[in-house]
């Protein structure tokens, strides 16, 4: 359980470094670099035999070649698709939904059949399309200073500040989104990690408790492809009211869980999360490019990210903890219920800061040709003095 949920919170940790490095070398180099650190901790991992190992080579080196792989292909989308972006970003986001259904059954089947080695020596296949997936990571539209830098064959460090760039954090609804987004996570989480205890504890073993797995996998690849594609049209900042409603209802549902005293009330509450888990996820990158630009979108995410793997990192144990001194999940289903409500609420302000933000913005380019215009006449009117009175000796000589 360590090793597992030191690899998640790795993910997420490692990635405003990934988000540095992104802008540095560009989405192609990242992801086909990551893909291939990622294959060689999964193939590592194969060859251990005891659990010390793995905290290393699937905790540590896995975990960060999953990170350095994930991020960039939130990040190219936004480099080919403008208009249509929430639609495409829930099509991408619909396969992990689709393996989240598919995956438990097949790797049931090859760990019975050919063991948990050569299991994992099989998902190193997965990895590997996902190393020839990433030369396919080119932007359209490369800087001036990049193909100068590339005519030299020489790479050029960026200052510091451009490095880490905090200017994101300038933004007033940014900060609120980063603030919003973890707030609502430490109980997001919950009925993902615990469900299944609390169906065993509840109804034993009478019930099929993969159904739940099922039900969430499957609706949550229709509610990214949904949401996705609303998405599209809603404007601006205004997406963000998506995530909202997928807190509201997310929160709702783990408060409900406690209450289902029969399995399809369960099943009913699993697909309802589900699709509005779905429509959380999938606007996530077109929600960071209205925020803060295709310019910054990519450490934009990157510390979002990365201010995620704190709650995910915590919120789990803490309701593991409530049940182990009380016995039961219900209070920590209800408690995990807050949160998402708590940071919906946050996010709700977005919209009216960033068009405030934009009304500004728009402001400050008038006041700067007034000013322009103000020193242009300025300097014509004294070109004009300084010019009559040569005229005038001209004239006269």
């Amino acid at each position: 359980a360590w090793v597992s949920s030191l690899s998640m919170g790795i993910v997420f940790f490692c990635s405003p470094i990934v988000s540095i490095f992104t802008d540095l070398f560009g989405c192609q180099k990242v992801a086909v670099i990551g893909a291939a650190v990622g294959f060689a901790g999964l193939l590592s991992s194969s060859f251990v035999s005891t659990i010390e190992p793995l905290y290393f080579t699937y905790g540590v080196l896995f975990a960060c070649g999953c990170s350095f792989a994930y991020q960039p292909s939130l990040v190219i989308l936004g480099h080919y698709f403008k208009k249509r972006l929430g639609l495409v970003n829930g099509i991408v986001t619909a396969g992990s939904s689709l393996f989240t259904v598919s995956l438990p059954f097949l790797l049931r089947v090859l760990i019975d059949s050919v063991g948990l080695y050569n299991t994992l020596r099989v998902l190193c296949i997965l990895i590997f399309i996902l190393f020839l997936a990433g030369f396919t990571y080119k932007p359209l539209v490369s800087n001036a200073k990049d193909k100068e830098g590339g005519k030299k064959g020489k790479f050029r460090f960026r200052p510091e500040k451009k490095i880490c760039n905090f200017s994101v954090f300038k933004v007033l609804s940014y900060r609120i989104w980063a603030l919003g987004i973890p707030a609502a996570l430490f109980g997001y989480f919950v009925p993902y990690v615990h469900l299944m205890k609390h169906v065993r504890d509840r109804f034993g073993d009478s019930v099929p408790e993969e159904v739940l797995l099922l039900c969430l996998g499957i609706t949550s690849g229709v509610g990214r492809l949904i949401f996705g594609r609303v998405a599209d049209y809603i404007p601006g900042a205004k997406k963000v009211y998506l995530q909202v409603a997928s807190f509201f209802f997310i929160g709702l549902m783990s408060m409900m869980i406690p209450l289902c005293h029969v399995f399809g009330g369960l099943i009913a509450v699993c697909l309802f999360m589900g699709l509005f888990d779905g429509c959380f996820i999938c606007i996530m990158a077109p929600i960071a490019f209205e925020l803060v630009g295709a310019q910054d979108v990519s450490q934009a995410i990157g510390f979002l990210l990365g201010f995620m793997s704190i709650p995910m990192t915590f919120g789990p144990p803490i309701a593991g903890w409530l049940r182990d001194h009380l016995g039961t999940y219900d209070v920590a289903f209800y408690l995990a219920g807050v949160p998402p409500l708590i940071g919906g609420a946050i996010l709700c302000f977005i919209p009216w800061v960033h068009e405030r933000q934009k009304l500004k913005e728009r402001a400050k380019p008038i006041d700067g040709e007034t000013t322009e215009k103000m020193l242009e006449n300025e300097s014509t009117m004294a070109s004009d003095t300084t010019e009559k009175p040569v005229k005038e000796m001209e004239s006269g000589f």
